[in-house]
């Protein structure tokens, strides 16, 4: 890790810009970490000289298997570099891209590693919009598609679309590696769950797909899961197989390695005897080359008894030759003599070597006594082995052919074991597969009954919504007529409130016709009064009574007054409860009642301005009352009764 920051602080100096000091800073806290096999600048701000440094130096067999670069804020082109130094990389295993805002370009470079790298297994892109760029992310599913490496591929919320999945799907009909695919919180739908739904008859190696969050309808989630579930049995069913053929094809190695070992050593066995019978030959040689020395010894006895022939014939020649020679002449006996001695050497000479040959033919008699003893020992040697190796051969070719039998017994045993294992697991095999077939076909025909029962029950469904549409329309007539029929009488209840208001007013108007009598009256009674200034004293009394009865009036006149007050008020009340009862109706109904709701607001103001006209009236009677009162009281304070009164 050290030397791949050195690297990267020289090609950032190469390149003209500083190196990033926080990504130094974590090249050094991963080159002290224990785990040195991951590159982590996950929340790094990468810039554009940084993201080429590292495409340069990722390139080959890089020191760590595992690039972390999420939420680093990656440009276009940075992305663009990145992605191609890892094109060509061999140790990196797992990617993660997660929260990168990767667009276009991004796509279509990630389209192109997924073709180009054979080392990555693992890539998470969770939260970069993959989906909203159509062109871009067809390009990734090419990719995709034609990937044979990858394992794990991580797309949520990347806001893929029924189109994207499309793509997805295509791609998957063409991967053969994919086993983990995670689509949560996208935007697939009913047609994107259907065309992965379909991918998955001829994609047999994806074991794990996550589609929640996508508005998949539940039949199609289901069926999804029955799809990895029968893609984890047919794995888990290849898995089996294959160490079952594993643990054969060992059965059938050591099997073999034994029977090379037993071949080895009846070949050793044969070699051995072959040598055997190879001394065997060599005793035959040696009394061939005995039988030679013996022609050779009687040969040479021949020719020591033809030697002898012929020196007895040359001494009896010599002697005859003496004779004749003594019977010649004496003067040839010197010549004689010397002949005769030159014989007697010739003769001793002879007789020397006779006797040394003599010596020697004992010599080699004795040798090849010898030798014929030995040759005898050694023939009877030779015989007894040569019966023993006999016996032994033939034991050995009667052990090497039990072996070869019982190997051979063995093997057809091992054969016929193999073979019926083979069948069983075939047939049983072949039953799963019928198994799996006829639950497929039950699935298929469940799966055709429940389209069926979802048809019906989806026209039941329609049946009962029209049903409960039209009953809803009566309701809501009915709710209408009501409403109407509650707003007939409220109109006559405002007609009433209208009348009572009506009435008030002629109340009103009586009051201050009664006023204007009592201004008349109280006219008069001055006059009276005027009149009468001499009669008062006798008729105080009266005058207070009538007074009293004025007041009595007066306050009969107040609390009717009240009492119609009263009666606003309840009357004000009950336009409340049926302002209340008509907001709860138009919160419970607003969607029925979204034509009346002007005409509610119109009488809504209406009331309000006839509350205000009531409240107006109401201020106004009260002012008058107040006035009446005032006037009446000032009335009675300045007659002279009232003074009177009050002096008393």
């Amino acid at each position: 890790m050290e030397e791949f920051r050195r690297a990267y602080g020289r090609l950032c100096a190469a390149g003209g810009a500083a190196p990033q000091e926080a990504v130094l800073q974590r090249l050094r806290e991963l080159g002290g970490a224990p785990a040195r096999g991951r590159l982590d600048l996950a929340a790094q701000s990468l810039s554009l000289e940084t993201c080429g440094a590292l495409g340069r130096l990722l390139p080959g067999a890089a020191p760590f298997a595992e690039v972390a670069l999420s939420d680093c804020g990656l440009s276009e082109e940075g992305v663009k570099l990145l992605l191609h130094g890892l094109c060509s990389n061999t140790t990196v295993k797992s990617l993660d891209l997660k929260g990168n805002n990767l667009r276009t370009v991004g796509a279509e470079a990630l389209g192109k590693l997924l073709r180009q790298n054979k080392s990555i297994r693992s890539l998470i892109l969770e939260w970069n919009s993959l989906g909203v760029w159509e062109e871009g992310f067809s390009f990734f599913c090419q990719g995709l598609g034609a990937n044979k490496f990858l394992q794990r591929l991580d797309l949520r919320n990347n806001q893929i679309n029924h189109q994207g999945a499309g793509e997805l799907a295509m791609a998957l009909k063409q991967n053969t590696s994919l086993q983990e695919l995670d689509l949560r919180w996208n935007n697939i739908g009913l047609l994107g769950g259907r065309a992965l739904l379909n991918c998955l008859q001829s994609n047999r190696t994806l074991k794990r797909l996550e589609l929640a969050g996508n508005n998949v309808p539940s039949d199609i989630l289901k069926a999804v899961e029955q799809a990895m579930d029968h893609n984890q049995d047919r794995q888990t069913i290849l898995r089996e197989t294959q160490n079952r053929a594993y643990i054969l094809s060992k059965e059938v190695l050591s099997l073999k390695d034994e029977k090379t070992k037993q071949f080895l050593d009846l070949m050793d066995t044969i070699d051995k005897q072959k040598e055997e019978i190879a001394r065997s030959g060599r005793l035959q040689m040696t009394e061939a080359a005995l039988a030679l020395s013996e022609q050779k010894v009687h040969n040479l006895g021949e020719l020591l008894n033809a030697t002898k022939q012929e020196q007895t014939s040359m001494a009896e020649r010599h002697f005859m030759e003496l004779q004749q020679q003594k019977q010649e002449g004496a003067d040839r006996e010197g010549k004689l003599l010397h002949d005769l001695s030159a014989a007697s050497e010739k003769n001793l000479l002879l007789r020397n070597q006779v006797d040394e040959l003599e010596k020697k033919c004992k010599i080699q008699q004795d040798q090849l006594f010898q030798v014929k003893q030995d040759l005898t020992n050694t023939t009877a040697e030779l015989k007894l082995r040569a019966v023993q190796a006999e016996e032994r051969l033939e034991m050995e070719k009667r052990r090497f052919k039990q072996s070869l039998e019982d190997m051979e017994s063995l093997r057809l045993k091992e054969v016929d074991h193999m073979t019926q294992h083979m069948e069983a697991s075939e047939r049983s095999m072949q039953d799963r597969i019928q198994r799996l077939e006829a639950i497929r076909i039950a699935l298929e025909e469940e799966l055709s009954q429940v389209k069926a029962a979802a048809l019906t029950e989806r026209g039941q469904a329609e049946e009962e919504l029209i049903k409960v549409r039209n009953q809803a329309r009566l309701e809501e007539q009915q709710r209408l007529e009501h409403l109407e029929e509650k707003l007939r009488l409220m109109t006559e209840s405002r007609d009433e409130a209208q009348n009572c208001c009506l009435k008030q007013k002629q109340m009103v108007a009586e009051a201050q016709a009664k006023a204007n009598q009592l201004s008349l009256h109280a006219d008069g009674l001055r006059r009276r009064i005027e009149e009468l200034q001499q009669d008062l004293n006798s008729k105080e009394e009266e005058k207070v009574t009538e007074v009293n009865k004025v007041k009595v009036e007066l306050q009969e006149q107040i609390g009717h007054l009240q009492a119609e007050r009263t009666a606003q008020e309840g009357l004000r009340e009950k336009i409340s409860a049926l302002e209340r009862q008509l907001k709860v109706l138009s919160s419970n109904h607003r969607e029925a009642l979204l034509d009346k709701e002007g005409e509610i607001s119109l009488l809504l103001e209406k009331l309000r301005m006839k509350e205000a006209d009531i409240s107006r009236m109401r201020e106004e009677e009260a002012q008058r009352a107040s006035f009446l009162q005032n006037a009446i009281m000032a009335y009675v304070q300045g007659s002279p009764l009232g003074a009177h009164s009050s002096r008393k």
